[in-house]
């Protein structure tokens, strides 16, 4: 029995924020042996993409045309949506708290709901709004209420930068395939993204830093490259290949609040993996979240609102 395409984009939205969530604790064991937080996206983008890359090649079959109609899906995935958001990212954490650097790039359901009214002049329905302010208040509980804060200018902005670049993820992702499958797309984006981050490290503009011993996973030792690889395959591979598809099916605003639950899952993943404390707040926090993508999906426009384009020409 084949699935609704709503219900099988949220399938693949739950397949994917739960991949993303697992990130956290396959990370932070790499990070604790000395990798540096650049070095250890780099690596875990170039894994994911060479893992990807036979499921790229026949999903392909040899049509490059495809690759080529959909070379600015490509570059603006692999470009933008990747490596800038990532580099964004990293450069927000070394002025803002990790919790306010995610509450603000969070916010990126928030910019396409506002690029969308601006874009069709036509203010979002109750539901939406309903919807959006439910899924911020769910998201401050789940990270924490300490996240808001007055913190340096600079860095907010490349939080900011970090939130633009996640919404041009579900924008690019949701763009009409043309024959470019996900996994494709997906594939084909985290090796060129995994291209400019190391090229980022050989030019010295990023700190890249690694240890290649033995390192302490759910309290044993393993092989710096079994939590890379778990990260690598489960948090990036298939969270971006099952992402992108879900973005398709569900559209942009839709899927980008489902990734909200991300902040959920990882909480839950770092509570069962790594014995971190998960409050009744957080859970909430969850709750609300869910309202929040419950409200949204339930809204009916009259006439179907067009996504905000984002030009990568």
């Amino acid at each position: 029995m084949q699935l609704a395409p709503t219900s099988a984009g949220l399938t693949a939205a739950a397949v994917s924020v739960v991949s993303f969530g697992t990130s956290g604790a396959f990370v932070k064991p790499l990070l604790a042996a000395g990798w540096s937080p650049a070095a250890a996206v780099a690596a875990r983008v170039l894994v994911a993409g060479l893992a990807l890359l036979p499921f790229t090649l026949h999903a392909l079959r040899g049509r490059w045309d495809v690759l080529w109609r959909g070379r600015w899906r490509v570059l603006g995935m692999g470009l933008v949506a990747v490596a800038f958001t990532q580099l964004a990212y990293f450069a927000a954490l070394t002025r803002i708290p990790v919790a306010t650097a995610l509450l603000i790039e969070y916010l990126a359901p928030l910019l396409l709901v506002g690029a969308t009214w601006a874009a069709t002049r036509r203010r979002p329905g109750a539901t939406v709004l309903a919807g959006s302010a439910l899924a911020v208040g769910g998201l401050v509980l789940v990270i924490g209420p300490g996240a808001v804060q007055a913190v340096d200018p600079l860095g907010l902005l490349f939080a900011f930068a970090a939130a633009i670049g996640c919404a041009a993820y579900f924008v690019i992702a949701a763009r009409p395939a043309d024959g470019l499958a996900p996994t494709a797309l997906a594939g084909t984006g985290l090796l060129l993204a995994a291209v400019l981050l190391l090229l980022a490290g050989a030019l010295d503009l990023l700190p890249f830093t690694a240890h290649f011993g033995e390192v302490t996973v759910l309290g044993q030792a393993a092989p710096w490259w079994a939590p890379l690889l778990v990260v690598a395959i489960i948090g990036t591979a298939i969270a971006y290949a099952t992402g992108i598809a879900a973005s398709n099916l569900l559209g942009a605003r839709l899927a980008s609040f489902v990734g909200l639950l991300e902040v959920v899952s990882a909480s839950i993943f770092a509570w069962l993996l790594l014995g971190e404390e998960l409050t009744l707040l957080q859970l909430a926090g969850g709750a609300l979240i869910l309202g929040g993508i419950a409200a949204v999906r339930a809204e009916r426009p009259a006439a179907p609102a067009p996504e905000p384009v984002v030009c990568l020409a």
